[in-house]
């Protein structure tokens, strides 16, 4: 009987990013013990770790860049850029983030599971093809997507991304490629400054990226109205196969880092709107993955949110919430920009 999976281990907890660093083992900590407190850790199945290989990895990385991480293996500090440090075990916490959240894709697409979570470390999304940046060594969710493409025939692939930041690592890896849909929500202007609404792919992917940019102090009206009126048209006129989401919970209102309003109910709103698109386009193929949020408490409450959803153990928020004065001028960009494209943009079912 399918039911929902989880990547959980301590292993995670051994990338060392050294005192002060927001990205730290104390995030998983935090969540792991939310989970058993709230009686979802024994209640999901533990999907079994492995590292990805060489070949899996190079599917979106260039050789040098796996060597240049490998090479941080058993070094006690290394800097990949000015914001991403790694320890001596950072190397195989990467290797496993990266392979667990492939088996949490091959439990996914085979059926043997309806859902899964990556509660891993380290993030991905900013890793760029030959690239380490923003806390991230390989780009996970780019690693499943071309999994879930090449290993297991896919077409169409929907990737998420609800960080507070864009992530430019997932963006550029399918820019040009028309079978994956990549839609981010983020802030900006913001680090790392990519994800304006004219970022919208190029060749035969022009119009499969689609950037939502928002001015801080956004809150959970604004996401809220941007998942019904952007995200769920533009994803039932691509008709995914499998849904990723790229789960950032540094929009958060207590994250020190993203100045954005999003409180744990609103985690919840977005979630329960995936579910729902997964359940009707996709058969409710779903694969989440842990990306960023910095407010311990903050995040650890909306991964238990979102959780409680995924595995039925809680009903979707009623209602749409209606977005703030000048929400429209989100719209009409999105129109200017991807309107000819996706003509069902800024419509409500």
């Amino acid at each position: 009987m399918a039911g929902s999976g989880i990547v959980a281990d301590p292993v995670f907890m051994k990338h060392d990013t050294g005192p002060g660093h927001p990205e730290r083992r104390e995030r998983l900590e935090r969540i792991y013990s939310m989970l058993q407190e709230q009686g979802l850790w024994e209640a999901a199945e533990k999907i079994p770790l492995r590292e990805a290989s060489a070949e899996e990895l190079l599917r979106v990385h260039a050789p040098g860049h796996l060597e240049r991480v490998a090479a941080t293996a058993g070094r006690d500090r290394s800097w990949m850029d000015g914001d991403t440090p790694t320890g001596a075990d950072s190397y195989q916490a990467a290797l496993l983030a990266a392979g667990s959240l492939l088996n949490a894709t091959d439990a996914v697409c085979s059926d043997r599971l309806d859902n899964a979570f990556a509660l891993v470390r380290p993030p991905g999304h900013h890793a760029e093809r030959e690239q380490a940046m923003g806390f991230c060594l390989f780009n996970n969710v780019a690693v499943a997507a071309a999994h879930a493409l090449d290993q297991h025939g896919m077409s169409r692939v929907l990737v998420i991304d609800w960080d507070v930041h864009h992530g430019n690592g997932t963006q550029h890896s399918f820019y040009s490629d028309p079978r994956l849909l990549y839609f981010s929500t983020h802030r900006y202007p913001f680090y790392p400054g990519t994800g304006y609404f004219d970022e919208i792919g190029s060749g035969p992917g022009r119009g499969y990226t689609v950037n939502v940019p928002l001015p801080a102090g956004s809150d959970d009206s604004v996401f809220d109205a941007v998942f019904a009126r952007l995200l769920e048209p533009v994803a039932r006129g691509f008709q995914p196969e499998l849904i990723l989401v790229s789960a950032g919970f540094d929009a958060h209102r207590r994250d020190p880092l993203g100045g954005m309003m999003v409180t744990e109910q609103g985690y919840a709103r977005m979630a329960a709107r995936v579910l729902a698109l997964a359940r009707e386009l996709c058969g409710g193929k779903l694969v989440i993955t842990l990306e960023g949020g910095y407010d311990l408490e903050g995040q650890a409450k909306s991964v238990a949110e979102v959780m409680m959803l995924m595995m039925g153990k809680k009903e979707a928020p009623p209602g749409d919430l209606e977005p703030p004065p000048g929400f429209e001028q989100i719209i009409d960009k999105e129109k200017q920009c991807l309107g000819e494209l996706w003509p069902g943009l800024g419509h409500r079912r």
